[in-house]
């Protein structure tokens, strides 16, 4: 959790208090429990948002100018809300000055601010260090304008920045629950209707361990991109196939791609049987979650992982031995995969409360023994989605 005490004092140092103090905003990271690539196919995922978060300082200007201060880069920027600067350059304030103009063409009717950030979210590590700014930026800037949003056209806005500014074609996963997270729950989502069930996570006798591998493999954004096409082109081939009536991978039950999938070159059609296992994955864990069947879940868990490694091929071998050494751990690990976008970044586990100990001590000895990496190990409770500080506590 950020230091919203040294936060405020940071924002001080860098803008005064002549004309007043600020508000305080967060948003947090996030987990993916199961539901892997199946945003973008319009389907179904399980995120929980987590105890790691971005936090903005914000006040108002009486002009369209943003004057943004990071305090882990220790870097100053700013951006004129009349004059859209240019896209994708590859800076932290594309995604700051994209939810800001996404907003503007929402009808969200932005003044300028004075804003400074923190963050605790790591970065690179596929817990959506992205959508945690860009969700806390959004609400943060319509907060201190006046103007209240919508959590999901919140989300929207950071979705929009991601494929306007950042130039990442992402689904709606991150920023949902950036925006819309509940504590003790994991939400399941539907991403083409964008409707929502909170899901108990109980952790009286298991926790949610996030491993960081601590690697991020250089191709992971090629890779993303490829692997969308490759689910377009399914599509496509499916319907001329016969599956007429499809708009997505979403609309295509197992039974359907065991009868049709003949027609698709195999590299595909194992894209295409990951989406569609994955999707029903999602749905009998939420189920099993709900239900407090947690063997079950770790299950389907493991069963994920092994189709992200072998079907959809965005795994790596830092994330596969780290899955591998849970898996070992049979009295301390219920399941175990890989989340994020892959090739590299984070495993999530499902840890029994009493072996936490040695969880931590098995998995940080063997993964280093074997990489040379020492990984870094979250242990995290569901937490709630974005909103205004209002205390320093």
């Amino acid at each position: 959790m950020i230091d919203a005490a040294a936060l405020r004092q940071a924002f001080r140092d860098v803008y005064g208090l002549q004309d007043g103090a600020p508000r305080l905003f967060r948003a947090p990271g996030r987990v993916n429990l199961i539901g892997e690539h199946t945003d973008y196919n319009e389907g179904f995922v399980l995120p929980m948002a987590i105890d790691r978060e971005t936090c903005v300082a914000a006040r108002p200007r009486a002009d369209r100018v943003v004057r943004i201060f990071s305090v882990n880069l220790n870097e100053h920027a700013e951006f004129d809300l009349d004059q859209p600067g240019e896209r994708e350059r590859g800076l932290w304030l594309d995604y700051v000055e994209g939810v800001a103009q996404a907003l503007e063409r929402r009808g969200v009717r932005l003044g300028g601010a004075d804003l400074a950030l923190s963050s605790d979210v790591p970065v690179g590590a596929g817990l959506s260090s992205s959508a945690a700014l860009e969700v806390s930026a959004g609400l943060a800037l319509a907060s201190v304008s006046g103007r209240e949003v919508d959590p999901v056209e919140l989300a929207l806005a950071g979705q929009e920045a991601e494929h306007t500014y950042v130039g990442a074609k992402v689904g709606i996963m991150d920023q949902f629950i950036a925006a819309l997270g509940r504590a003790g729950h994991a939400l399941l989502i539907d991403c083409r209707t964008l409707e929502t069930q909170a899901i108990p996570v109980d952790t009286t006798d298991t926790l949610v361990a996030i491993c960081d591998t601590r690697v991020k493999h250089e191709l992971s954004a090629s890779e993303y991109n490829t692997r969308r096409a490759e689910c377009e082109e399914g599509v496509e081939l499916l319907r001329r196939a016969g599956l007429t009536d499809i708009r997505a991978l979403r609309d295509v039950s197992e039974a359907d791609l065991e009868h049709y999938g003949r027609a698709l070159p195999e590299v595909v059609g194992r894209r295409c049987r990951h989406v569609v296992s994955e999707n029903a994955r999602t749905l009998d864990a939420s189920a099993a979650l709900r239900e407090g069947r947690l063997e079950e879940m770790g299950r389907l868990m493991y069963s994920s992982h092994e189709s992200l490694r072998d079907d959809y091929e965005v795994s790596c071998a830092e994330l596969d031995q780290m899955v591998e050494i849970a898996t070992s751990l049979a009295g301390a690990t219920l399941g175990a995969r890989m989340t994020g976008g892959g090739f590299g970044g984070c495993t999530v586990n499902l840890v029994r409360r009493d072996a936490l100990d040695i969880f931590r001590e098995t998995i940080t000895r063997e993964y280093t023994d074997a990489t040379g990496r020492t990984p870094n190990i979250y242990v995290s409770e569901a937490g709630e989605g974005a909103g205004e500080v209002t205390s320093d506590e």
